[in-house]
């Protein structure tokens, strides 16, 4: 836990361990200012009130300074705080940046904003509110128990012992609610991005639910995290209880301790030096149990900052991809898969398997397959959202694992389903391609993607604010944005999923003929169903359970009646029915 925190402030980790060091010696003072209790009630029992008066003066001095340095360590937790507000945002949102793009799922997405967000103040918390009390808790103990040891060394011992029981039994609490404790949060994380979700998306939930079932996945996930946190309330009460009963549980034994042994000395004669040591030792007993109880009380805490401390562990675990030394520059355009096999995890089967492929520069290659064929992963791997399990990926002749993001980015641009709009204007969204885009530029590929007939009925033209997301906008609209924002980055190599998959008819023909005059220009990669986008391929690669079936131009392909031939056929026969539907419909 402490080793992820000092990770998380980086730089800043100086500060913490003068702060610990700080907490440390707040709690030896605080035990060696209870200790002088033990000559001060010893005089007191005999008789010597004057030599009582000096001890009593020694412990005011020791609380003067307890209470001065206690807020020194308060202040210093406060500057760790600080420190974790400022930095470690910044540090997980570097780390996050050099992962693969691949990494973003919307699991992983919603885990980090809720790490961002709620970890990062829970986790500041801690230095000023809870590292404090738990470091002095748990040294004040070992400097009683010192104490102890000298006045009656039977309950010293017995101190002693409980000690390492003490933790164990703290760990095994911990231990009890930490799995709880990690599925609120994942529920916790789950429910928000629900519920972002609920609000951007009422258009199409009312449309298909407008008898109310468009909550019943946000009321599932409100379900869950519900019962998740349930559960975590019983366990962390558990915690707490099976805490103070082992402390309380070493308090009964010091006083046993104690009983049995004036029990043995009860039919002589007692001496008023033994009587005085256990009247003593008890009463160090009572302040031995009293900084360990605000320990039992922390632990909960502990533990719940522990799951926040562990996400982040998980996210700084995720490795980067890794960049060369020496990067080499790519020589053209081209791209050449040679036994390319890919897995997304080491227990899922391969989704790619031992594919070769040569792109031309210049040329545009068609890919096409059922659903699950390996399409948008093969387009992905050219991009480096991943690394290929086997075999390697080259763009311009060169293996994209010794190009540096900067290279490869710079040959590559990219028109997927998912595209993303940024809360801004159109031109803000669009100039993200090329930030030194001018205005002539921006309407040029704004009028490629069809965006201009967008700007030509909204009131503030290119202007226009998005929204977040892009929520002002219907999904044509987002999608014609984001072909524009890939058409003015002007990368040799433009990669496309399914980029009409959202555009009526009238915008599907303007994106191909978009294409169509970047044939020659850049090399495209399409993946689409669209039988104009299709035919204008210079090579047709049809891919299925993660293998290249069929390769070559569309002509031969066609006649050999084989995977591309049957696609062909299926496409036709789609667009008749959908031609005879229509003139159904006008004859009804």
């Amino acid at each position: 836990m402490l080793k992820t925190f000092v990770q998380l402030l980086g730089d800043d980790a100086p500060v913490f361990r003068r702060y610990a060091w700080m907490a440390v010696f707040y709690g030896l003072l605080s035990g060696l200012t209870i200790t002088t209790l033990v000559p001060i009630l010893s005089r007191l029992l005999a008789g010597d009130t004057r030599g009582a008066a000096l001890w009593l003066i020694v412990l005011l001095a020791g609380m003067t300074a307890c209470w001065g340095w206690r807020r020194k360590v308060e202040k210093a937790g406060v500057r760790v705080g600080v420190a974790v507000l400022q930095g470690a945002r910044q540090r997980i949102g570097d780390h996050v940046a050099r992962l693969p793009v691949g990494w973003f799922t919307p699991e992983n997405s919603a885990r980090l904003g809720h790490v961002i967000t709620n970890g990062m103040m829970a986790v500041a918390q801690l230095p000023a509110h809870v590292f404090t009390p738990v470091i002095s808790g748990a040294v004040t103990p070992v400097v009683i128990v010192a104490a102890l040891f000298a006045r009656h060394w039977p309950m010293g011992l017995i101190a002693l012992l409980a000690l390492p029981i003490l933790i164990g039994a703290f760990l095994i609490a911990a231990r009890l609610g930490l799995r709880a404790d990690h599925t609120f949060h994942r529920h916790f994380a789950h429910t928000s991005q629900r519920m972002v979700e609920f609000a951007q998306a009422q258009s199409v939930l009312r449309a298909f639910n407008g008898g109310g079932g468009s909550t019943r996945l946000l009321e599932q996930a409100i379900d869950q995290q519900r019962h998740s946190g349930t559960r975590l309330i019983y366990l962390s009460a558990a915690s707490t209880v099976l805490n103070a009963w082992v402390v309380q549980a070493v308090f009964a034994a010091l006083l046993i301790a104690a009983a049995l042994w004036l029990n043995a000395h009860l039919g002589g004669a007692l001496e008023a030096d033994s009587v005085v040591a256990v009247i003593v030792a008890l009463l160090l007993a009572n302040r031995y149990i009293d900084p360990l109880l605000d320990v039992a009380g922390y632990c909960e805490v502990l533990r719940g900052a522990r799951g926040q401390l562990d996400a982040v562990r998980e996210i700084l675990a995720v490795k980067p991809l890794p960049e060369p030394d020496q990067p080499q520059a790519p020589r053209d355009a081209s791209i050449e898969l040679r036994e390319v096999s890919f897995r997304y995890t080491p227990d899922q089967p391969d989704v790619l398997k031992g594919v070769n492929l040569r792109i031309e520069p210049g040329s545009m290659t068609a890919l096409i397959g059922a659903s699950g064929s390996g399409k948008t992963t093969l387009v992905r791997l050219i991009a480096r959202f991943f690394d290929v399990s086997q075999g390697s990926v080259l763009v311009g002749g060169v293996d994209v694992r010794q190009m540096s993001n900067a290279q490869l980015a710079g040959q590559i641009s990219q028109i997927f389903q998912d595209n993303y709009l940024f809360a801004g204007s159109i031109a803000d969204n669009i100039r993200i391609g090329k930030p030194n885009a001018n205005d002539a530029e921006i309407m040029e590929a704004a009028r490629q993607a069809g965006v201009a007939e967008i700007i030509e009925r909204l009131p503030q033209g290119i202007d226009t604010p998005v929204g977040e997301g892009g929520a002002r906008l219907s999904g044509g609209e987002r999608q014609r944005i984001a072909i524009a924002r890939a058409l003015i980055k002007d990368a040799p190599i433009l990669l496309v999923d399914e980029a009409t998959a959202a555009l009526d008819a009238e915008n599907q023909a303007a994106i191909a003929e978009a294409l169509a005059r970047l044939r020659g220009k850049r090399t495209l990669i399409v993946i689409a169903h669209q039988l104009s986008t299709v035919a204008m391929a210079d090579q047709i690669v049809v891919l299925d359970g993660g293998k290249v079936v069929e390769q070559g131009s569309p002509t031969p392909l066609r006649a050999s009646q084989g995977r591309y031939a049957h696609f062909l056929a299926q496409r036709r026969a789609a667009r008749g029915w959908r031609i005879a539907a229509a003139s159904n419909g006008d004859r009804r």
